[in-house]
């Protein structure tokens, strides 16, 4: 089930306040053009519109970040879009009280679906590169707190990840898994 606004349609997922937004595509002979936020759009279809800090990361082939997320009172809603290249997009839900506790959803986010995931807050976020270069971008409702700052081990679901032996950082290696993990998120 999808809705829309004028500039942007949402497709909804399994994880209750989570979506996939597709934004119009405009492409001519000289490329193409996304807009990836319109307050007016997203106020439209009931998402946040309030960020407070936007960043990117470059990957390499084969490398998995995640699964990260920050907990109360620094938890935020998350906007995730591949400005280059293709990456597998997942999302876990940490809420306990959720009907989709522990489940997840995996996306496709590439510069040339311009598609982007719309993450609620209490959930954590991952994704492995699949093209040789990727440039991912996000956008969150509260600033970086490193103290607040966790993650959960990538390998501890039965997420099916395209890479079974990902490039990981020392950090994303010593997460624990979902299965010790006490959630703050209710």
């Amino acid at each position: 089930m999808g809705t829309s606004s004028s500039e942007i349609s949402l497709r909804e997922t399994s994880i209750q306040g989570c979506y996939e937004i597709q934004p119009k595509i405009k492409k001519d002979e000289r490329g193409s053009f996304v807009k990836t936020f319109n307050q007016d759009n997203f106020a439209e279809l009931n998402l946040e519109i309030s960020f407070a800090e936007e960043y990117y990361s470059v990957s390499k082939k084969n490398v998995l970040r995640g699964l990260h997320f920050q907990i109360p009172p620094h938890d935020h809603v998350k906007i995730v879009y591949c400005a280059l290249g293709e990456i597998q997009d997942v999302v876990v839900d940490l809420r306990i009280d959720s009907p989709s506790y522990g489940r997840y959803e995996v996306f496709t986010l590439s510069s040339e679906l311009a598609n982007m995931a719309y993450l609620a807050k209490g959930t954590a976020h991952g994704f492995l590169t699949r093209s040789e270069l990727a440039i991912v971008m996000y956008k969150v409702t509260t600033i970086y707190a490193p103290a607040f700052d966790r993650g959960i081990l990538w390998n501890s679901l039965d997420i099916p990840w395209q890479e079974k032996n990902p490039i990981l950082s020392e950090r994303d290696r010593s997460f624990p898994p979902l299965g010790d993990f006490q959630s703050p998120f209710v």
